[in-house]
């Protein structure tokens, strides 16, 4: 098991910046890719952004592509999200997830992908 948590979201005017962190513990010792996923209200779940286990490839969804930021620290078993530029729309409460994975360069953009969730964060932009 793999327990997630996330941290760092909060209420931010329209150009600021935030950086959710996620901390993983438990089967730590395992490969994992990583994935952040966000749901506004009303909302499906929706892909921001994915990182494979060595950090190597990212992906990111096109209306975050250039202001959002994933990358990870494995020493720490914490993967971030360095969100610039933020706008009313990126609203919305926060998820990392994480699927164990033998491979160091794949990453998955589906949620139902992924095995283990952490309970979110929320992110409120301000106009």
């Amino acid at each position: 098991q793999v327990q997630l948590v996330e941290s760092g979201g909060g209420l931010v005017q329209a150009g600021g910046s935030l950086r959710l962190s996620c901390a993983a513990s438990g089967r730590t010792f395992s490969r994992y890719a990583s994935g952040w996923f966000r749901q506004a209200p009303g909302k499906e779940r929706e892909f921001v952004a994915a990182i494979s286990w060595t950090g190597s490839n990212t992906n990111y969804a096109d209306s975050v592509k250039g202001r959002f930021t994933i990358s990870r620290d494995n020493a720490k078993n914490t993967v971030y999200l360095q969100m610039n530029s933020l706008k009313p729309e990126d609203s919305a409460v926060y998820y990392c997830a994480a699927k164990v994975e033998s491979s160091n360069t794949y990453y998955y953009t589906f949620y139902y992908e992924y095995e283990y969730w952490g309970q979110g964060t929320q992110v409120t932009v301000s106009s």
